[in-house]
């Protein structure tokens, strides 16, 4: 049988100095990071308030907008970018939009996860999946010039919310998407997305926040 080398499948190994670096860069003082992983049915639904027709020039060019903006170097450190945008995205010109950010000083993040479920047996409280395969897309998303990741996983708050089986969820996800991400080289941002929907006040939130935030941890 033939043997595999493991040394480049753990963030103790190769990419441990990278990942403290990249964690660095894109968490720089003054800077922010940009979300523009919106899917192409999320991006459709923006063109429409604008009459835009949604077909992939269209997104490019509002992409690239984004992306050549002046001096945006100087505020944005990554940018949360579409499995289309990092596959496909280049300018006018024929310049890819991952190296261009890379010119600039601006890291290229993914967004990995495939979308919410809802869990049976629930009150409409969701699940996030992508865990199966992501070990694949993020050495992929690598190799592409990606170097964090984005995972949303969703609580909301109201009527005995969250559960507990949806704390334990989420945390779960969280922790196994976060190792997989390090082992491939990708910063993983670690964020449970607690929702403000509701009619609950600001200590009912941070006392879930940190509920939630713990079982994370």
């Amino acid at each position: 049988m033939e043997s595999v080398d493991n040394s480049k499948q753990h963030a103790s190994g190769d990419f441990k100095a990278e990942l403290m670096q990249t964690a660095k860069d894109i968490g720089a003082p003054g800077k922010g990071i940009l979300a523009a992983d919106e899917s192409t049915g999320t991006i459709g639904k923006r063109f429409d308030s604008i009459s835009v027709e949604n077909n992939l020039e269209n997104r490019r060019a509002y992409r690239e907008l984004l992306f050549t903006a002046g001096d945006i170097e100087k505020h944005i450190s990554g940018v949360i970018m579409y499995d289309e945008t990092v596959r496909t995205g280049k300018t006018a010109e024929g310049k890819e939009f991952v190296k261009l950010l890379r010119e600039r000083g601006i890291h290229a993040g993914i967004k990995v996860d495939t979308g919410l479920q809802v869990m049976g047996g629930t009150n409409d409280e969701s699940a996030t999946q992508g865990l199966d395969g992501l070990g694949k897309r993020c050495a992929e998303y690598y190799a592409l010039g990606c170097r964090f990741a984005k995972w949303r996983a969703v609580l909301k708050i109201g009527n005995g919310l969250p559960s507990e089986m949806a704390v334990r969820e989420c945390a779960h996800t969280l922790a196994r998407y976060g190792s997989i991400c390090q082992q491939n080289g990708l910063v993983p941002i670690i964020e449970p997305e607690i929702l403000q929907d509701g009619e609950h006040d600001i200590e009912v939130c941070a006392t879930v926040s940190e509920r939630v935030f713990s079982a994370v941890m």
